[in-house]
């Protein structure tokens, strides 16, 4: 069974290891078991995967879609949900007609399979989102906050720094956001908004996060035997977001698989201990890496 653009030979992993391009065997690039595992990759996955290819004595290039889409059969009817907002020009936003006292309310874990739990869901008047999220709004736009209701886009504030500039969907420069002013409007049908967007009070004990995403470690599909492995490596292999989760990841165990909303599923590969970060590795879904 071979993958593309992958490092199958024992040489030559030992050589990424020795040369500290990886972190070690169980590195989540690593086409190893451990490797594999560390990423989030599941045992019945796993298994399923493996009995269906049966044997052969053709080689063949498989693309990796097919083995994480397995791995999201198991994962997404028992991942436990949460959101986070990625730190980086986090945008603070003034939300009028919510609660002058944070108020926290508990919701299910996961919309659709209860039995997963319940997680801690504060509201309050000041919250933070994704600049990405504040970028896209319309003037007067109304928008669903996920786990709360509607809301309408009652002001924008940019920095007055010229050189703050955020690259748009078009590829153009836009003016960074520093603040928003949101008019709550619970009675608005949250099916008619185009943006569904997550959001986290500041009146709670935010979690700090370092998610990490990660690409092949060679840039070509089918390396020919006589390939260096220098000569295709992936310069660029590695992506470390630092973002603030909501209150409850404080309790997550290294290990678990989650989902943050609108970011993807993560397994816990270090927990959150004060003063130090929770980590967490981005799990491919069978898409296109």
């Amino acid at each position: 069974m071979n993958f593309i653009r992958t490092v199958l030979s024992k040489r030559k992993l030992t050589k990424l290891v020795d040369a500290g391009i990886v972190w070690g065997w169980d590195d989540p690039r690593m086409a190893t078991v451990r490797g594999i595992r560390r990423r989030g990759m599941t045992i019945p996955a796993l298994q399923e995967f493996i009995l269906k290819q049966g044997p052969s004595k053709n080689i063949n290039y498989m693309d990796w879609t097919a083995f994480w889409a397995t791995n999201k059969k198991y994962i997404d009817p028992v991942a436990a949900r949460y959101t986070a907002v990625t730190k980086q020009d986090a945008v603070k936003c003034t939300v009028i007609g919510a609660p002058e006292a944070p108020r926290t309310e508990e919701k299910d874990l996961h919309a659709k399979n209860p039995e997963v739990g319940k997680k801690k869901v504060v509201f309050s008047k000041n919250i933070i989102m994704d600049q990405a999220d504040a970028q896209s709004f319309a003037d007067d736009e109304e928008i669903t906050l996920m786990n709360w209701g509607n809301a309408i886009v009652r002001k924008k504030t940019y920095s007055l720094n010229p050189v703050n500039f955020v690259a748009s969907v078009a590829g153009q420069g836009e003016r960074l956001i520093t603040e928003l002013e949101l008019e709550l409007h619970l009675q608005g049908d949250v099916k008619k908004t185009s943006k569904k967007v997550t959001w986290l009070s500041q009146d709670q004990e935010l979690v700090p996060l370092s998610m990490f995403d990660f690409d092949y470690l060679i840039t070509k599909d089918k390396p020919d035997p006589d390939d260096s492995l220098e000569d295709i490596l992936n310069k660029s292999t590695e992506t470390k977001t630092e973002a603030l989760a909501d209150c409850n990841v404080a309790a997550l165990k290294e290990d678990a698989i989650v989902q943050f909303d609108r970011k993807g599923f993560f397994r816990i590969d270090k927990q959150f201990q004060h003063g130090d970060a929770a980590v967490a590795f981005q799990i491919p879904t069978g898409k296109k890496m």
